[in-house]
């Protein structure tokens, strides 16, 4: 059975995790998946992960903010949040070429729940997971939307082939979807920072666990790589999440960060790449039906400084968490992408005195 990165004795960073060291340790969030394999009449390897920052998103908005370390890639609804600094839906995670059916399906799902007030940006963002998955045939539904939104839920998160992550390759070995937290103490009280992300980038060679140059140790020669060019057109999703009280703009400030965190594990930003990542903060309640004047919260610019550092940690330990949680999958046209082999994970880390 596959283990994530901490039951093999690899500790990322210095602050304490929350229960689940997943995303939704921070109160309110949720995480559901709706995952679709088959063989017949063409080969699926894909799905939808849902993120619920809180269940009454569309009447009460988060504050959140994105950065895009490198932009080709598609998040829809980010131009209002850009503009208003707020986050007023579910987050969807998908494929490339679905991302038009889950937003369309979320919209019909709010409508469904009677949240006709005003329009609808609902906030989906897309992989390319093509090398595993037929990614033209179409294969989602919207029945797979609302599996994935039915079995939202907060505690454990599933990760690896799951969901939106279920196609998705990383570092030349299997990935997927990844989560972690981080508790944060700062003088205004304690705060939750959880990331989650869809990781589909990046080169063996690249990759490092903990600074550890696991990728090079790990070479195609003993780990046969996936004999594909698109190493340039893959990408990673990052979700950030808090319960501290941030502006829109602090929020971006975290957004940036996520890209410490990439870096860390060998992500570098390139052409063919969408590294899109969002940050929100549920800290503050924004009603739609509120006077005109609100009052709020913030923590100053200096308080940030650990929420920094919690980004970093979270990013990092979330796509390892991706990386150990995926397990080898053949897919379209019969291609294979390996699993990141836990014994020799292990056996470099112990090399290198890691463990």
């Amino acid at each position: 059975m596959r283990k994530r990165l901490r039951e093999l004795g690899i500790v990322i960073g210095e602050l304490p995790t929350g229960p689940y060291n997943a995303i939704t340790d921070v109160p309110g969030v949720r995480v559901g998946h709706s995952t679709v394999i088959y063989d017949a009449p063409r080969v699926a390897r894909t799905g939808v992960t849902m993120v619920i920052p809180r269940d009454d998103i569309w009447h009460d908005a988060a504050f959140a903010g994105y950065h895009s370390f490198n932009g080709n890639g598609e998040v829809t609804g980010l131009h209002w949040l850009e503009e208003s600094g707020m986050l007023g839906s579910y987050i969807g995670l998908t494929n490339t070429h679905q991302v038009g059916l889950v937003r369309d399906t979320l919209v019909e799902y709010s409508v469904a729940l009677g949240y006709t007030r005003s329009f609808l940006l609902p906030v989906v963002g897309e992989t390319y997971d093509g090398w595993l998955n037929d990614i033209n045939a179409f294969h989602l539904t919207k029945a797979d939307v609302y599996a994935a939104l039915d079995s939202a839920s907060d505690g454990k998160v599933a990760e690896g082939n799951v969901g939106g992550g279920t196609g998705m390759v990383c570092h030349e070995f299997k990935g997927g979807i990844g989560t972690a937290s981080r508790i944060v103490q700062v003088k205004a009280g304690q705060f939750v920072l959880g990331a989650l992300v869809q990781a589909n980038y990046g080169s063996r060679r690249l990759l490092r666990v903990d600074g550890v140059p696991v990728g090079r140790a790990l070479s195609a020669e003993k780990i046969p790589v996936p004999a594909r060019e698109p190493l340039d057109t893959s990408s990673i999703i990052i979700i950030l999440a808090t319960d501290a009280p941030l502006l829109a703009g602090q929020c971006k400030r975290l957004a940036r960060r996520a890209t410490v965190g990439l870096a860390r594990v060998g992500g570098t930003g390139h052409n063919g790449s969408g590294d899109i990542f969002l940050a929100f903060a549920t800290g503050n309640h924004l009603p739609r039906a509120v006077d005109p004047v609100r009052d709020l919260s913030m923590l100053t610019h200096v308080s940030l400084n650990p929420l920094f550092d919690a980004v970093a940690e979270v990013v990092e330990e979330a796509i390892l968490n991706a990386l150990c949680s995926a397990e080898t999958m053949t897919g379209y046209l019969g291609r294979m992408v390996y699993a990141l082999p836990q014994d020799d994970l292990i056996a470099v880390m112990r090399d290198y005195g890691r463990l």
